[in-house]
């Protein structure tokens, strides 16, 4: 193929991914809400469950987003120096969003800020995100597709805290942030915690941990043990399914991190609803794909 093919090919791979990832969950998400449901012992809870999982089989059924704000399109590219398409990709992208909003089809999410008009396209200033991470001397390209909800999107806060607040100071940030606004956002939800310096460093790593796969842990010892308190902490809020009361209101809390300032500590939450939309798909240079977070999907 020339290259004027190989856009048009990776612009249609990736309108399809885009379409598919708003129907049908990643398969880990799947099994944690199945196991959540089995643990759940009040009534009303496993009724939710219940209709969560008739919704995942209508949506495929009937060839139709599994909720009904498909968010607005973020993509994390992890894209080699040697990847043939890499100087095409955010265009591409962009006009993949616009062929997965006709197609799927996907609500129109995006608005022009200020000005008050929504584009009818899932396409703005700025929108679709797209997050980049160059790694030289490879020639694949790893694209994590995200769909940001609104009520997913609620709980999101920044802030930089004094360092004499310590690693308490981060929990209770946590905490006070799923107190407030984790009912907006459908739980059970996958909580991604950013810890560096400032509000952007610890914001992007918040957002960048929802793209992990559930049962992960940070690297790190004692962030890993975080991670378990903060889950069993959240969960003891009782928020429960959708809100409705329970003993698990999130599928799991990921933390990511980077080296600080020694006089700051940088903290930022990021949520995703229990309506995970996440999809990760790896190409070579030859456009050859594989999908990490569902099986037997042929785009």
């Amino acid at each position: 193929m020339d290259k004027k093919q190989q856009v048009e090919q990776l612009t249609a791979y990736m309108a399809n991914f885009v379409s598919y990832i708003g129907k049908v969950l990643p398969d880990d998400i799947i099994a944690k809400l199945d196991e959540l449901a089995e643990k759940e012992d009040s009534l009303l809870s496993k009724v939710i469950y219940q209709t969560m999982k008739k919704n995942q089989v209508l949506a495929k059924e009937l060839n139709r987003p599994s909720c009904q704000d498909t968010g607005v399109l973020q993509f994390w590219v992890k894209c080699g120096t040697g990847f043939p398409l890499i100087g095409e990709l955010e265009a591409l992208l962009k006009e993949a969003v616009v062929k997965a909003t006709f197609e799927a089809p996907l609500r129109h999410n995006s608005v022009e800020t200020f000005d008050e008009y929504n584009t009818g396209k899932n396409v703005g200033k700025g929108t679709p995100t797209v997050f980049w991470d160059i790694v030289p001397d490879s020639d694949q390209c790893e694209i994590y597709a995200y769909m940001a909800g609104g009520g997913c999107t609620l709980p999101g806060k920044a802030m930089v805290l004094m360092p004499g607040t310590g690693y308490e100071g981060v929990t209770k940030f946590v905490m006070d942030v799923m107190t407030s606004y984790g009912l907006n956002a459908c739980p059970p939800l996958l909580v991604g915690v950013g810890v560096a310096t400032s509000v952007e460093t610890a914001a992007l790593l918040s957002k960048k941990a929802l793209m992990r796969p559930l049962g992960s842990h940070n690297e790190n010892e004692r962030a890993a043990s975080m991670e378990k308190l903060l889950e069993d902490g959240i969960n003891a809020i009782g928020l429960g399914s959708q809100g409705m009361g329970g003993k698990y209101s999130v599928m799991g809390v990921h933390i990511e991190n980077t080296a600080r300032h020694p006089s700051a500590i940088g903290v930022a939450v990021n949520v995703g609803c229990w309506s995970h939309r996440r999809g990760h798909i790896i190409f070579d240079k030859d456009l050859n794909y594989t999908i990490t977070t569902h099986s037997g999907v042929e785009l």
